[in-house]
Formats: C-alpha cells, structure tokens, sequence
C-alpha cells in the first residue's frame, strides 16, 4: 500500500469530530516540530531550512483543530500565517522601525507571583506560561511564565496582593492561556477571588474559543464559570483576528461560555496580511456580532522583536482602514475602539485630518493620572506605526 501524502494526511483532519475528543489528551497531537509540520503541509527546501532558525528562538505549537482551518494550498492563508513560523520571524530591523522584547511595560509593573499591576484599578495575574498555540504574532514572545505546578501557590499570594489593594475593582487572567490550566486549578483560582468585595469583576483572557475551542465541550468546566458568575461577574475577552475562525465549532464554544450568563469580548490584532483592508474587517466584526461576541478593541500590532516588520500596519494606512470599515458597519459591530496598548497607557487612536492624527488616552499609569482622557495628536509619516514614531504636538 503506498504510504499517505502530506494532501492525504491534512484532508483526513475533515473526518475528525473534535467536539468528541478530550481536550487534554489531544493536546499530544499538537504540531510542535518541523518533522509533524511536514505531514501535513508541503515546505520547500528553503521554508524548511529557515523554520529551522526560527524554531531555534521562537517553538511552535499549533492545534490540529487550528491546523485544519488552513487551505494548504494557498502561501497567503491567514490562518498559516497566524500559526507557522516563516523566515520573515528572522527580520530585526526595517522600515517600520525599531522593535522592543516589552513593549507594554510588564517589567516595570511586575509586582511578584505572576502578578503585574499597571493601572490603579487594574490587577492582571500570569495564570501560567502555556498556550494551546504559540501565535507568531504574539506580544509577549520572550515571556517565561509560571511553571503549571506552582500556579495555584502564586495565585494565592497574588491574591493577597489584591486583598490588600482596595483600589484594584477587577482582576484580569492572563498568560498563556488560563483556559489551558486543568479545570480543577481555574475552580480553586476562581475561588479565592470570589470573597474580595472591591473587586467587581473577573476576566479570563483566551484564545481558546479560536483556536482550541474543544476545551469547552468539558461541561465541568463550564460549571465551575457558571457557578463563579452567579457570585461575582465574570467576563471572557478571546481574540477573533480574521473571519475565517469563526466556525461551526467555534460558535458552539461562545454558545456554551454564554449558555452560562458570560459576556464574551474580542480583542483583534491589526496584521498586516491577515486583517488589514475594509472587506476583512467588516466581515470579522459582522461575524463576531452574529455569534454574540462583542467586538472590543483592534489593536495596533506593537513593535515586538521579530513580529513587528511583518506584521505591523503603519498608522496613516491603518486608520484610514478602520475609519473606512466602521462607516459600513452597524452600531454594534462598530462597537470596537482602535487602540494602542502602550507602556504609558491605553491610547485610542481616534482618526487623522491630513497628516495630523488624533489619540485620546483611555488609562494612565498611577505616577501619571492627569494624562488619563487626554487628546493630543502626532504628525504621521507614510510608515510611523507606533507612538515613538510620532512627532507629537505640544
């Protein structure tokens, strides 16, 4: 008999009912090698000596879930790019600018016990350094998380923290991916939080209902979300980034986190290639309201090492983008704000007359609460993508 090709193996992913696997043992078929990359997708002798380099600094890890909503046959699928590592991750230095291994200020902010605390407010926790799928245009790259087996000890005393911080209203898990963690570790996170009065509300960032939304056929876990949200509101923000993701399984995932009482927000990264014209926007936000996610935030891409010369959208072209896109939307799918999530704060990025563009700042940092809700604007050239590249107006 002759041996499976690379065609036959990728279409059998089709066959596989992922709604009846069980999500933690799946996980062992993860592509996590170049070697499991190849039985399923066609490189060439030069993709494969390059995702060699890349795998070196940045692993990949990807879903065969995910996997199957590639169109193998297509170099420029938004989903491959959003998942398998290319030689453009090798590029340090360009037009765009220069990048940053941190650029929203988690260092400065990191209070202990994955604990960061950047705004008076706010308190988000790292639950654990894992994903389901390493996106290759992650912000966070160079982060070393919390090992698995130590989570549930740090989270106590990041719970302290908050209990002594009366300023802190809501509480953000984050990661990796919390939703990654056994079901019984996110029940005992849940329930320290459950008696601290001054916080109002929980979210759990993931990004799972995307790319691993199998997680959520655990009735189990969907329990342990509803029981928690008849105590204290609990909101769930994933990240829808191309209109493709939202599939038949994927929608049964919002269907059953909403099944118990639980908002879910998007918060959509601006890619250059994968989301970056009117068609694909519009299509992603009008996908997103018919499933009953709320479109949240689109996020300029930030300057991160190794992701922002092949990712990033430059500002002038970007914002005419979603200004264009949000004209043909209705009143709920233009609910996003166009954000840049910098170290000084939030910053919405409000529009452009000419070459001047326009930002109002949503959150500041403590040391600097008069800048919250400021306008200030920045001359813009044709490839300034970040606030550094601006030249500000005093």
């Amino acid at each position: 008999m002759s041996e499976l090709t690379a065609e036959d193996t990728f279409r059998n992913l089709d066959a596989i009912d992922f709604s009846k696997l069980e999500w933690n043992t799946e996980l062992a078929n993860n592509v996590n090698s170049q070697e499991k990359l190849e039985q399923y997708i066609y490189l060439s002798e030069e993709q494969k000596h390059s995702m060699k380099e890349v795998l070196d600094t940045h692993p990949m890890n990807i879903p065969r879930y995910y996997l199957s909503l590639i169109n193998p046959d297509d170099p420029q699928d938004p989903i491959r790019k959003m998942a398998i590592p290319t030689s453009e991750e090798l590029v340090v230095a360009g037009q765009m600018g220069e990048t940053t291994g941190d650029p929203y200020g988690d260092d400065k902010h990191n209070k202990g016990n994955g604990i960061l605390h950047k705004y008076p407010y706010s308190a988000l926790i790292v639950a654990t350094e894992y994903c389901s799928m390493y996106c290759r245009h992650c912000f966070r790259k160079r982060l070393v998380g919390l090992p698995n087996d130590k989570t549930v000890e740090n989270f106590q005393n990041a719970a302290k923290y908050i209990a002594e911080h009366k300023e802190i209203t809501n509480v953000i898990i984050s990661g990796g991916d919390p939703m990654m963690l056994p079901t019984e570790v996110i029940s005992k996170m849940l329930e320290v939080l459950k008696d601290i009065d001054h916080v109002n509300y929980v979210r759990i960032g993931t990004r799972t209902p995307v790319v691993y939304p199998l997680r959520y056929f655990d009735d189990e876990l969907i329990e342990v979300l509803r029981n928690f949200n008849q105590y204290k509101t609990l909101y769930i923000p994933t990240h829808f980034n191309h209109a493709n993701e939202i599939t038949d399984l994927s929608k049964e995932a919002v269907m059953r986190i909403r099944s118990a009482g639980i908002t879910v927000n998007n918060q959509t990264v601006f890619l250059k290639g994968i989301n970056d014209s009117v068609e694909e926007l519009e299509n992603l936000m009008n996908g997103l309201v018919r499933i009953g996610v709320t479109p949240y935030y689109l996020y300029q891409c930030m300057p991160v090492s190794r992701v922002r010369h092949h990712f990033q959208v430059p500002l002038k072209r970007g914002v005419d983008i979603v200004a264009e896109t949000k004209r043909s939307l209705d009143g709920y799918a233009k609910r996003f704000k166009f954000i840049m999530g910098h170290d000084i704060g939030k910053i919405e990025i409000c529009g452009r007359k000419d070459d001047v563009l326009v930002m109002s700042q949503i959150h500041s940092r403590p040391e600097h609460p008069e800048e919250a809700s400021r306008i200030f604007m920045g001359h813009l050239t044709e490839n300034a993508g970040w606030l550094e590249d601006l030249d500000l107006m005093q």
